[in-house]
């Protein structure tokens, strides 16, 4: 299995610390047992013929159902064991996400946590994530989701450049003005904004991007530059909004949404490591946290307040 996965020999006798002959026995007697060839090497790694890939996907179908049987099992003395591996996007890991999974950790200590930081919209069936944390409009996929909560965002300058550029008075003003924008997907270049009565219809904007980044933290330190406008999540400048080193433009008008949810791999069981992380993050995230941030508090203490976390029932 992990061979497929890694596409290398090599790399799988350096993970499992063994030597390169002694994986290549092993997959030549699963060969000859089998009478079907797995695997083809090439100059671009190692790659699983057509048998080698139904080989490869039965196997991780009976791990998974392996893996459920034993949790079942231990649900029933009130443990979490095994791995949990969870993909998140950067910046809301880094400001928020980050202690709260690593307190579910701690509450669970036989279980194995894995958190990943990706923007990446990852295949996690592919990379054998159990869990996607996103933080978008939710997707029309096959996929299954659970709905955790909502992303609001707020569109930002700093005082010195509403100084050097006056504030927008209306939407179209935004297009005049020098904007930052997400640069890692078509979708984050448009602005869209509530509209205006309950039976209109969202506007949309596709400023022109002086300044572009994957990363929403970077555009809010070159809002905070004075390099222009942007349109972020508010857990990202919710502190500098109370410090005073943003300022809201354009206060009036309700940019849309986003969603914060949770996407895993489709599956004819779910397993109770899942279940019981998916609804830990659901009631940490219902009263949205970085609404109600103690800013003072953080201030006087060097660093964010601590993030309490509702049990899991």
């Amino acid at each position: 299995m992990l061979v497929v996965e890694k596409r290398s020999i090599t790399a799988v006798a350096y993970q499992m610390n063994l030597s390169k002959s002694v994986i290549s026995k092993r997959v030549s007697d699963l060969e000859r047992n089998l009478g079907a060839q797995l695997l083809v090497r090439s100059t671009r790694g190692v790659m699983p013929t057509e048998a080698g890939l139904l080989f490869y996907e039965a196997a991780t179908e009976s791990m998974r159902r392996l893996n459920a049987a034993v949790e079942a099992i231990s649900e029933r003395k009130n443990n979490l064991f095994g791995k949990l591996r969870v993909v998140a996007p950067v910046s809301f890991t880094q400001l928020w996400l980050g202690r709260v999974v690593a307190e579910f950790a701690q509450i669970h200590p036989d279980l194995n946590v894995v958190l990943d930081l990706d923007d990446r919209i990852v295949n996690i069936e592919a990379e054998r994530f159990d869990v996607a944390i996103r933080v978008a409009r939710l997707p029309d996929s096959a996929m299954p989701t659970k709905h955790l909560g909502v992303s609001s965002r707020v569109l930002v300058c700093s005082p010195e450049y509403m100084k050097r550029h006056g504030s927008p008075k209306t939407l179209d003003d935004i297009l005049r003005h020098r904007c930052l924008c997400y640069s890692d997907a078509p979708v984050s270049r448009t602005w869209s904004f509530r509209p205006a009565s309950p039976d209109g219809k969202p506007r949309t904007l596709s400023p022109v991007s002086r300044f572009a980044s994957n990363n929403g933290e970077t555009l809010r330190d070159a809002a905070v530059a004075g390099v222009g406008l942007a349109l972020l999540p508010n857990f990202v400048v919710a502190r500098d909004l109370a410090e005073h080193r943003l300022v809201k433009v354009l206060p009036q008008e309700r940019p849309e949404d986003d969603v914060i949810y949770a996407a895993y791999p489709r599956s004819p069981f779910t397993s109770h490591k899942l279940r019981t992380f998916i609804e830990y993050m659901r009631l940490w995230l219902i009263d949205t946290p970085w609404e109600g941030f103690d800013f003072a508090d953080a201030r006087q203490s060097g660093g964010a307040a601590p993030v309490e976390c509702a049990p899991v029932r």
